[in-house]
């Protein structure tokens, strides 16, 4: 009676341990048990320019045409066709940023924005189209943006690789999102968070299981962003990642140790 009592509470715990726990599968969860949950706002530093991001920038006047050199993406929509290129025309007509730090605009030539945000970009390309091709009355318009956020997701997700989101802001749970969610047995609690700075790279841990994920400096994404998602150890038990799955696989187990005993006994 007792080896049947311990059998039981053996089965029981395999099937416990061996499938994922609900907390495990939650976001953003909270010890708060009212309806209401405050998170306070932390606020995000702009982003400043590094090696390798592609900006997309547009120069705008009462005169199209007088600004119409400036622009390599409307000077080329008509030969080439890449109003119609989708995400390509960001990387044929967007402005790199090479490893001096420089972008090459027409007539203009370079211009170094290493380590400048957006708005000190577009301040400093309007200073030097006002001061040596414009006067004020041309009302020069000049638009400075990321050619998308891009952004690379791995690991156990549902739609791994390189994504792009044409957003200002992009969030990590966005982001996971558009990737297809983590798989069942993914882990949720120590997701990796690979990002460049001008001095090297960085990998950071955070808990999308917590909701005080949403103060972390790294809930927004960066461009270039690398987002790992580990794996929970049941994935390398191999046991099921539900308490179903568990028992079948723990019968099919049972039964194939019942048959090899009874053709070893016969």
């Amino acid at each position: 009676m007792k080896v049947k009592f311990f059998g039981l509470l053996l089965l029981i715990g395999l099937i416990m341990t061996s499938c994922v726990p609900r907390k495990k599968l939650i976001y953003l969860q909270s010890n708060d048990e009212s309806g209401k949950r405050m998170i306070k706002s932390v606020p995000t530093p702009d982003y400043r320019l590094q090696p390798n991001d592609i900006i997309s920038l547009r120069i705008k006047a009462l005169d199209p045409e007088l600004v119409s050199m400036f622009n390599v993406k409307e000077s080329n929509a008509n030969s080439n066709g890449a109003q119609n290129r989708g995400e390509e025309a960001n990387y044929y007509d967007g402005f790199p940023i090479d490893q001096r730090g420089n972008i090459r605009i027409p007539i203009i030539g370079e211009v170094n924005v290493l380590g400048l945000t957006l708005d000190e970009v577009r301040i400093k390309i309007e200073k030097e189209l006002l001061e040596n091709y414009f006067n004020k009355e041309a009302n020069i318009f000049v638009i400075v943006k990321m050619a998308g956020l891009r952004f690379t997701v791995n690991g156990e997700i549902g739609s791994p690789g390189t994504k792009v989101m044409f957003q200002e802001k992009v969030n990590i749970l966005e982001a996971i999102a558009n990737a297809g969610d983590i798989t069942l047995v993914g882990d949720r609690k120590r997701v990796t968070v690979i990002r460049q700075y001008p001095y090297g790279t960085e990998m950071h841990d955070i808990d999308l299981t917590d909701i005080k994920v949403m103060e972390s400096p790294y809930y927004y994404l960066q461009p270039n962003d690398y987002i790992y998602i580990k794996p929970l150890p049941q994935k390398t038990w191999g046991t099921g990642k539900t308490g179903i799955e568990s028992l079948g696989t723990l019968i099919t187990l049972l039964s194939l140790a019942t048959t090899t005993y009874l053709l070893l006994t016969r």
